[in-house]
């Protein structure tokens, strides 16, 4: 056999597997081949040297495509409509697959569109297919944490009950609106309160470059990741006048928007009502992905 036939054989025995994770991230039996043969398309580009959990791999790249496909229907306002549920194959672990077949019917695809993309990639994932926080950060562009946040909203929301309490809802927006405040006024003790001691700060590379090419203007200059109350704090003291309150993919957190189109976002993961995690994301694809309300 041919390389390219090898490949295209081991694809072949994840294919089911394959569709049974689309179909529940998409809700379309057709969709879900579409996303399957883009799967197929891009793993025979890529090869699979070097991969030791081949269906997990495949699966990444799976769910990656579907998230894109999720958010360009979120765009263009689609809700896909098939004849009716169909009943999936079971594939790589077939009691569980056969369980997560019977569960999904009409009234779980209805509730799974009223989820944002992002969170029904997480839920879909975490929930339906047992994958870890840490394994889909990196399809989400999110970290664990913010991972276990989304997969735990859209659980509430399966579950029937609202995706935020509206409690907690309050306490979150009155924590980052303290937050702004603080950063606005430079009052560093204020900020030290509201943040966590172990809190990180995250920054995509869009953020990084723009706050290199921007240091000669008493921007700080931004780093992947740093972590620790003082230094998160001293990046914000004094700054973030021009950032707006909104609600980014339903939590809140703060944009830049300047003309009202939004060039940094940024996102917050509260814990016991402190912060501890700051994501600043400025890259336009992955800002235009998200579902902003001001």
């Amino acid at each position: 056999m041919t390389e390219k036939e090898i490949l295209a054989e081991r694809f072949e025995a994840s294919r089911a597997h394959l569709r049974s994770v689309a179909y529940r991230m998409l809700g379309s039996g057709a969709e879900a081949d579409d996303a399957v043969q883009e799967t197929f398309l891009r793993f025979m580009r890529a090869g699979s040297s070097g991969i030791d959990n081949f269906s997990g791999w495949l699966t990444t790249i799976v769910a990656r495509v579907c998230l894109d496909m999720l958010r360009e229907r979120k765009s263009r306002h689609e809700v896909p409509v098939d004849a009716g549920v169909e009943t999936l194959p079971a594939a790589n672990n077939p009691e569980r697959e056969t369980l997560i077949a019977d569960s999904v019917g009409v009234a779980m695809l209805v509730v799974l569109e009223t989820l944002t993309p992002a969170e029904r990639v997480a839920f879909v994932l975490h929930d339906m297919f047992n994958f870890s926080f840490d394994e889909i950060a990196p399809v989400v562009g999110r970290s664990p944490a913010a991972v276990r946040q989304l997969a735990s909203r859209g659980r509430r929301r399966v579950q029937g009950a609202p995706a935020q309490p509206e409690a907690d809802r309050t306490r979150q927006r009155e924590v980052i609106d303290a937050f702004l405040a603080a950063s606005r006024s430079g009052d560093f003790a204020a900020l030290l309160a509201i943040l966590d001691p172990g809190v990180v700060l995250r920054a995509d590379a869009a953020a990084v470059q723009a706050s290199l090419a921007l240091a000669s203007q008493d921007v700080p200059i931004l780093a992947p990741e740093i972590r620790g109350r003082d230094a998160v704090a001293n990046i914000f003291r004094g700054r973030a006048k021009a950032a707006q309150l909104a609600l980014l993919d339903g939590d809140y957190g703060f944009v830049f928007a300047p003309g009202g189109s939004p060039r940094v976002a940024a996102d917050f993961v509260l814990e016991n009502g402190r912060i501890v995690e700051i994501s600043l994301i400025a890259d336009p694809e992955r800002i235009a992905a998200r579902d902003i309300e001001f």
